[in-house]
This record gives structure tokens, sequence and C-alpha cells, in this order.
């Protein structure tokens, strides 16, 4: 027990704050890295690779090692062979609990690409577990979590749409997610249908927000002005905003057909 390094003065310089509890910055060599404060300690996590900065036989991730070891049995002609035994899936497993904690806290920080990077990630593990693992139990068990993944994936990649500007495509986003999930082969499993109703309704939700939030197209916005003018029958206005709404249709690629 001597060697042991009491934590309480590390703890004491971050207070607890459930609003604030994770952060991006420098670590000790200058690379950036994710630390987050819980009730009772920190965590910390690399931003490239494995999130605890391990490499497994050698490679990125236990993943990569798997990937590889298909690679080799394809190129030997004996993909059918390949299998994935219950401790690799176990490790498996692990690791992509571990890249679901990192994306989880990465979405609460707004960091959409790394997000987007990450979920993927645990949806290419996903495939990849589903067709070689070698019991049944193990390829149906990261399936009951897909359609939550699929929506982490789906409202990061719409706000980032959103952020740049691209309006009509996070909406497009979200509409394509919500139609791949309920596409989803179904599973007799509890975990898969809450989370399945749980991730539409989470999307539908967001998609209503961004309906709302659409920027009215100017042509909308001159005649709803019109409409007004019309009504109050400011008559000099309205002649005004008739003259730009022809001008707009006129530059339009659909006026100029």
């Amino acid at each position: 027990m001597s060697d042991m390094t009491d934590l309480r003065a590390l703890l004491e310089s971050w207070p607890y704050d459930p609003d604030h509890e994770a952060r991006l910055g420098p670590g000790a060599d200058g690379r950036e890295i994710l630390q987050v404060r819980t009730p009772l300690g920190l965590e910390q996590y690399e931003l490239e690779g494995r999130p605890d900065g391990r490499r497994p036989h050698g490679q990125d991730s236990a993943l990569d090692f798997q990937l590889q070891q298909l690679a080799e049995a394809r190129a030997a002609g004996r993909e059918a062979d390949f299998k994935l035994s219950p401790g690799d899936c176990a490790e498996l497993f692990h690791e992509g609990t571990l890249f679901y904690f990192r994306y989880l806290r990465l979405f609460q920080l707004q960091d959409w690409p790394r997000t987007i990077r990450d979920t993927a990630r645990n949806l290419r593990l996903f495939d990849f577990v589903n067709r070689y693992a070698a019991r049944a139990e193990d390829r149906l068990h990261l399936e009951q979590w897909r359609p939550y993944v699929m929506r982490i994936s789906a409202a990061a990649s719409a706000m980032m749409d959103w952020e740049n500007g691209a309006h009509p495509r996070a909406l497009r986003t979200v509409n394509d997610a919500m139609a791949r999930i309920e596409a989803l082969e179904d599973l007799d499993e509890e975990t898969f249908q809450f989370e399945r109703e749980r991730s539409l309704q989470a999307l539908r939700e967001m998609a209503a927000q961004i309906q709302k939030r659409l920027p009215v197209p100017e042509v909308q916005r001159l005649e709803a002005l019109l409409r007004r003018a019309i009504e109050e029958q400011a008559f000099e206005r309205a002649a005004e905003l008739r003259d730009r709404i022809r001008a707009l249709r006129a530059e339009s690629p659909a006026g100029k057909r």
C-alpha cells in the first residue's frame, strides 16, 4: 500500500460538475486527450486509436488484428474456415465498449467528426462479428445496440451538416437514418425493440426541429410580405415586392426553362 498516490488534490482541482464533466486538451507531450470527471474520479481517453492507448496483438486494435487474420485466411483460400471464438468476441466486445464510452463523450462535446468516426467504427465491428462469430449468441449480441449507434451517428452527421449550412441535407440525413433503422431485420429481443423505437422517436423529434428551423426561401419570405402589404393596402410596397418576386423567379433555373 506504500506506493499508493492520494488523488484528493487532483480531484479537488477539478470539482465534479455534471454539466461540465468532459473536456479536451493537451496532454503532457502535447497530444490532444479527452478527460472526464466522474463523481469519484477521473477518466482519460486517447483521441486516436484505441481509447485506452493499448495495442493488442501489436495492432492498433483487436478489430484490426482480427481483420488482418481474415485477410490472411482469404489470401490462403481459407475464409470459409475463419471464425471468431468466444474469447475473440469477448475481446472485441470489450474494445467496442471503450469506443462507445469515447464517442458518447465526444457527442456531448459536440465533436461531430470524431463521433461519426467512432460510431462508424463500431458499426463495422457489429458487421464483422455478425458475419464471423462461431456462436449464434455472439453473432447477435451486438445487434441489439445497432439502432442506437445508427441514431447517434446520424444525429452527429445531421448536426455537422446543419452547422456547415447544409440545412436540407441535415434533414435528409435524419430521414435516411430513420428509413434504415425501420428496415433492420426484426429481432425478438427486448433491448433491440426498445432501442429501435427510442431511436426512431428521437430522430422524428430531431427531424421536426430541423424542419421548423429550415431557412425560409427568399421568394416565400417575399410572398408573405406581399400578402401582408395587400392586407394593409400598402399598394406601392406590394408593387415593389411583386417586382422583386418576378425578378427572383426569372433568375431561378426553373424560371429560365
